[in-house]
């Protein structure tokens, strides 16, 4: 079992619940305004349920919606999604040696669980990974109880936004919840010169290109924010923690 007793009875375990409650209402909010905006787009119950409970990712949900609702080819609905969701290989990519020990079925759970927010708070805490069993076992259940704090403040308000969606008016401003709970996201990832490097450049590109059809802005933010960034990491400095 995932979470076994040895995880649920280690301090680190309430310590990362602890570090993640804080985050919780924002999360909660911005699961909330998509299990609505799921609903509203035109999906059925049972496939904002599932989208819900199986993409498990917001922001590709969100981008994902209006394109769906336009009619595209399911390959550009794909190719966003693989795109919005490219940070998650680098996040992985960091986070192999901390779960390397681990069996298959626990690296793919954690692979499901981890998000932005467990990802930025967990790396804050251990910067390295743990060279003994008590360290490694200390990490596993930090990020366990990180994890599941998450993915409550996600699932539980996506799928009361699902049911009530009828009853909860999106002018209410669950949109801009959503929007602040982005930029929070955002924010606690630009923790070097290159990061905020790649915000500016992402965010302009985003802009500039917000006529093109289908969203298509969206894939070229990306895109020119990583040509950008590849350009600049060699230079001296390029990874220097802000102050």
């Amino acid at each position: 079992m995932f979470l076994s007793a040895a995880l649920r009875r280690h301090p680190g375990f309430r310590a990362g619940m602890r570090d993640m409650w804080p985050q919780a209402p924002g999360i909660a909010a911005w699961g909330l305004m998509t299990g609505v905006a799921m609903m509203q787009s035109g999906l059925s119950f049972v496939e904002s349920s599932a989208m819900a409970l199986l993409v498990f990712a917001g922001s590709s949900q969100l981008a994902a919606l209006p394109l769906i609702i336009a009619g595209a080819p399911a390959w550009v609905i794909l190719a966003t999604g693989f795109c919005v969701n490219l940070r998650f290989v680098v996040f992985s990519l960091h986070l192999r040696p901390y779960v390397m020990h681990l069996p298959l079925w626990q690296r793919l759970t954690h692979g499901y669980l981890t998000a932005d927010l467990t990802y930025a708070i967990f790396t804050r805490r251990f910067p390295q990974p743990a060279q003994d069993d008590e360290g490694r076992l200390a990490q596993e259940a930090y990020l366990a109880g990180n994890c599941l704090v998450n993915w409550g403040s996600w699932v539980f308000p996506s799928m009361a936004g699902i049911v009530l969606a009828n009853l909860i008016p999106t002018r209410w401003g669950l949109g801009f919840a959503g929007i602040l709970c982005l930029l929070g996201i955002l924010c606690s990832l630009a923790s070097t010169r290159m990061r905020w490097v790649a915000v500016v450049v992402g965010g302009a590109a985003a802009i500039t290109g917000y006529a093109l059809p289908l969203k298509l802005n969206i894939v070229m933010a990306i895109a020119v924010a990583v040509l950008v960034c590849l350009s600049l990491e060699q230079r001296p400095g390029a990874g220097k923690q802000v102050a």
